[in-house]
């Protein structure tokens, strides 16, 4: 089945390459299809590593490029967790999704919540708000640094969280 979907993703890709005039390379099609393999959250180092374990003739600006395209053609979306990094994950036939993130691990859980999305709904609506998209993202401490972190009742500064989101790749 999975190959299946591949397969429908494959051709929605190859659609929008050629829309922009690009042709389909070697090196597009196995980026592609790591990415797919792949369901982390990636960002394009990330993904150009896992690239350079199979071809190590691909460029990094290859695989930014591509995912950028991967982006446009809506197989791929951006997301961000606060470390300065942006993140790819999949978007083509995956359900709509929130992140909780671990300020301390840099673990990432994915969530869904029908009563957040239909607060999300009255809200906008009271504003005169129609809605496009949304994202949520909550950060704090997951269970395990809780049980980790020495003082309980540390309560953080103002100032933005630093976030240390894991790596797919250790590197």
């Amino acid at each position: 089945m999975k190959a299946k979907k591949f397969e429908k993703e494959k051709e929605i890709f190859l659609e929008h390459i050629q829309k922009a005039g690009l042709r389909r390379t070697a090196q597009r099609d196995l980026i592609l299809e790591i990415f797919l393999k792949t369901e982390d959250h990636l960002t394009s180092e990330d993904l150009y590593w896992l690239v350079q374990k199979e071809d190590p003739s691909v460029g990094h600006t290859t695989v930014y490029r591509t995912l950028k395209l991967l982006t446009e053609a809506g197989l791929a979306r951006e997301v961000r967790f606060g470390d300065n990094k942006t993140y790819y994950e999949h978007h083509y036939d995956h359900q709509h999704h929130d992140h909780l993130i671990c300020t301390q691990c840099g673990k990432v859980v994915e969530f869904f919540s029908e009563e957040i999305e239909n607060l999300q709904d009255e809200i906008a609506e009271n504003f005169g708000f129609r809605l496009s998209h949304h994202s949520l993202r909550m950060w704090g401490l997951c269970s395990e640094c809780q049980r980790l972190q020495a003082d309980p009742n540390l309560v953080p500064s103002g100032a933005q969280p630093k976030v240390r989101v894991k790596s797919v790749v250790g590197t």
